[in-house]
């Protein structure tokens, strides 16, 4: 038989958190972020659980076409733009907006021959310095933009960056809404932790709000509130099962480098699961792991394939038991990527897109099939 790992991807999540963004900011459009391959989940296996959005916003021209082949026939945004100026004849031929953010990709556009006039997203570097133009040349390159012939419609954006924070939004909000007053287009500045926390506001959720990893069941701001406070759940599941048991006794090592050492009699099982298989090494003892659907622990040093969890307090539980390393588990039990990320000194995100290549991946509709 193949080694007992998989992965699981829900669908019936993934729309479940899409209807969630919709909760937290009514009247606008949703974009399904796609970006980074569904953020590790698959485009083509998520896919079924995206359809409900208003449009896909993703980064490189790959993806869109695989978007495209699914038969999406809404829009399509290229969250960072072209990246060259024949990119803009896939655009048309696509029928791709996409984004502005430098004046090169304006200068392309200018000379780029089409039938069919682009929708552009003008994007204002509003202090998270990444991409953008400052709020100085911003009325600039929307009075060239929508001189051009080739462009057909200006939309307005820019991106947070700190709405999981204290520091807060407002000082962003009054910039982009100083910076872009009384010019015409639709308006799209809120991500995921923005849409949580601040979509109720109108001048934040705008026309177009953008849930990137919500949509996957991740919190945005997991210091302070967990997927349950938002209602979220998970869109990947990684499990395997116990292939040994050992018992230990008081002073007995576990795992490369005898980093834990049992002050008693213990009694252990082996995860068929590693860090090739996209686990987390940094994760040390402790880092919560459900069995069974009963929350337990690791311990000691990941190891390239397998991992030691404690069976001490879980006596029904042996060898073939089933073991969920974040996700979905067994009798409605639960453990967030986001607790596993913690304990490993990183964010859900990393995990998801970390899943390694050789985990066998299994697409669930609903929550009878997984």
């Amino acid at each position: 038989m193949p080694r007992p790992i998989e992965a699981i991807i829900h669908t019936d999540a993934l729309a479940h958190n899409l209807r969630q963004a919709r909760l937290h900011a009514p009247d606008a459009r949703v974009w399904a972020i796609v970006k980074a391959n569904a953020y590790g989940h698959g485009i083509e296996r998520a896919w079924p659980g995206l359809m409900g959005a208003d449009g896909i916003a993703l980064l490189d021209l790959d993806e869109a076409q695989r978007v495209r082949a699914l038969g999406w026939r809404g829009p399509i945004l290229l969250l960072e733009g072209v990246f060259e100026p024949r990119d803009l004849e896939l655009c048309s031929r696509l029928g791709l907006w996409h984004t502005i953010h430098h004046e090169s990709q304006i200068d392309w556009l200018a000379l780029h021959k089409t039938h069919q006039p682009h929708r552009v997203f003008l994007k204002l570097n509003g202090g998270m310095n990444r991409l953008g133009f400052t709020p100085h040349a911003f009325r600039a390159a929307w009075t060239r933009l929508t001189a051009l012939p080739q462009v057909e419609e200006v939309s307005l954006m820019m991106h947070f960056s700190d709405a999981d924070g204290g520091r807060g939004i407002d000082e962003q909000v009054d910039l982009f809404t100083a910076t872009t007053a009384d010019l015409p287009g639709e308006r799209t500045l809120a991500n995921s932790a923005a849409v949580l926390r601040h979509g109720h506001r109108p001048e934040v959720r705008a026309d177009w709000v953008r849930p990137g990893i919500l949509g996957y069941g991740s919190s945005p701001d997991a210091d302070e509130h967990d997927i349950h406070h938002w209602g979220l759940q998970p869109a990947m599941t990684l499990r395997s099962r116990i292939i040994g048991v050992q018992h230990l006794h008081g002073g007995d090592t576990v795992g490369y480098g005898s980093t834990f050492e049992a002050t008693t009699g213990m009694r252990i099982g082996t995860v068929a699961c590693g860090y090739a298989d996209g686990y987390p090494r940094l994760c040390g003892t402790g880092t919560p792991v459900l069995v069974d659907g009963q929350r337990t622990r690791t311990l000691g040093r990941v190891s390239m394939d397998m991992l030691a969890v404690d069976l001490t307090d879980l006596p029904a539980s042996g060898l073939d038991s089933e073991v969920t390393l974040w996700g979905q588990g067994p009798g409605g039990s639960v453990l967030s990527i986001d607790e596993v990320a913690r304990s490993a000194g990183t964010l859900g995100y990393e995990l998801m897109c970390a899943l390694a290549q050789r985990v066998p991946v299994h697409v669930s509709h609903g929550p009878d099939a997984a």
